[in-house]
């Protein structure tokens, strides 16, 4: 099966099903929107929201089951709760012969599911782009503020080759009279094309706030980390949000410079809800500096830079999702961070990734490639995702071409005898003996990375051993 971006299918199904009428905070983003939009969920949960009101999320793709893509209060669905709403959407869609995606059958069982629930605020992440993405749905009326973080490359065979091109795409989810909190951007030409369609749109434009790191401040922060910890301690941040006459100081636990980013959008949107949403929800007041603060603290987001202990290993795994040149230049960045002068770098990869055409393994794996260390490679599938007939991983000898090209040196792991027909927890589990072998020998870390669907392998085969 392959992608048709189009609201046409969805818009008809839609039609068929109970209106959506949630409050919602839309995010687009090439990177950062799953992080965005936990960061959101944990403030609004700290802010004792979930006593007498239930927040909604959806995220794309799923990690270890599609149940986590749909969360209440942060606890993936219920099977029961999920097999209803599924069942409610596949019978419209059965019904009147529209042949909706399986995407579009997800993103609306995840509506079903919130209006079932009466939830009283969603968090909504875009799955492709935004204009077509099926998530685009849901009614302006529905919408309290809409969001962007940085834009890249990516998916350029359905969003366009440009950058430009793929901004426009994804700022076409403003709504008139909304709020559009825009993040920092890397490349000029973003925001000048968000600028366009926020003015063609009638949505009102607003700039994510600053964030800063600061000191460690022991009487807040409570003792100093040591030097050189792995896993790193949080990062102090201090935070000017403006619905707020004083500055914030929290402590972000979510891992690379990058989060800094994101905490700025998932702030301009708290901060965009209390001044300018026409919609003004009566539990946005309780949101107080200190509840933000604890939500900050709270935030957990796994398969973005996340660090894992197993048995038999004896230093803790970097995992990352990095799946695009972008991400991978996000972790390589990160990576160098943890190095220290005195000691050469010492890298093993586990690493898989989607075949997704015009992007190659070159362009994505470069980044991890520059990096000046003693490096060693296992080049992976990950198992089919549920739900996702199209996304297909890139071959072993499609990695191994790339691992060549880039890093000549490298030790490649020969597959332990095992090759692609041999499942891929299998193959996984085979690679991390040979990585633990290497870890006992050279040190260094171990990275699994490249897809996030090796990750979620990685994390099923982690609940195994647990």
């Amino acid at each position: 099966m392959s992608i048709d971006l189009s609201l046409d299918r969805i818009q008809k199904l839609a039609s068929h099903l109970p209106p959506y009428t949630r409050p919602t905070c839309h995010i687009t983003g090439t990177n950062g929107k799953g992080s965005v939009s936990a960061l959101l969920t944990s403030i609004f949960r700290s802010a004792g929201l979930t006593q007498d009101v239930v927040i909604g999320r959806f995220n794309s793709p799923h990690l270890v089951s599609v149940h986590d893509s749909i969360t209440l209060n942060d606890v993936p669905v219920s099977s029961d709760l999920y097999a209803a709403a599924r069942s409610r959407v596949v019978q419209a869609d059965t019904d009147h012969a529209i042949g909706a995606s399986n995407f579009e059958l997800l993103t609306c069982t995840a509506l079903n599911i919130f209006e079932t629930v009466r939830v009283d605020v969603v968090v909504l992440e875009v799955g492709m782009g935004g204009r077509l993405d099926a998530t685009n749905v849901i009614p302006d009326e529905a919408v309290l503020v809409s969001a962007m973080t940085a834009v890249d490359l990516d998916h350029q065979a359905f969003l366009g080759g440009t950058v430009a091109a793929i901004a426009r795409e994804k700022a076409a989810i403003a709504r008139c009279g909304r709020p559009f909190v825009l993040g920092k951007q890397i490349h000029d030409e973003v925001e000048p094309i968000v600028q366009d369609v926020i003015e063609q749109t009638g949505a009102h434009l607003l700039a994510a706030p600053t964030i800063k790191r600061r000191a460690w401040d022991e009487g807040r922060d409570g003792p100093h980390p040591l030097a050189n910890h792995i896993p790193p301690p949080p990062t102090p941040v201090l935070a000017y949000v403006p619905c707020f006459g004083a500055p914030i100081q929290a402590l972000l636990p979510l891992q690379g410079e990058h989060q800094l980013e994101n905490l700025a959008v998932a702030l301009g949107i708290v901060s965009a809800v209390r001044t300018h949403a026409s919609i003004h929800p009566p539990w946005i007041d309780r949101i107080t500096p200190e509840n933000i603060v604890r939500g900050i603290k709270n935030a957990q987001w796994s398969g973005r830079l996340s660090w894992h202990t197993m048995p038999g290993l004896v230093a803790p795994i970097l995992v990352d999702g990095a799946h695009n040149a972008a991400s991978a230049k996000t972790l390589a960045a990160y990576i160098a961070s943890l190095s220290r002068d005195d000691q050469p770098l010492r890298l093993t990869y586990l690493l898989a990734l989607s075949s997704s055409p015009p992007k190659t393994p070159t362009q994505t794996l470069a980044p991890l490639f520059s990096l000046n260390a003693d490096i060693g490679v296992a080049p992976l599938p990950f198992s089919p995702p549920e739900g996702m007939p199209w996304v297909r991983h890139e071959s072993r000898s499609a990695l191994v071409a790339s691992i060549s090209e880039l890093a000549p040196d490298a030790v490649v792991w020969d597959g332990g005898g095992h090759d692609e027909s041999q499942n891929a927890p299998a193959l996984l589990r085979s690679a991390l003996n040979w990585a633990a072998r290497r870890q006992e020998e050279k040190g260094g870390l171990i990275v699994i990375a490249g897809s996030l669907y090796l990750v979620a392998d990685f994390y099923r085969l982690l609940a195994e051993t647990e």
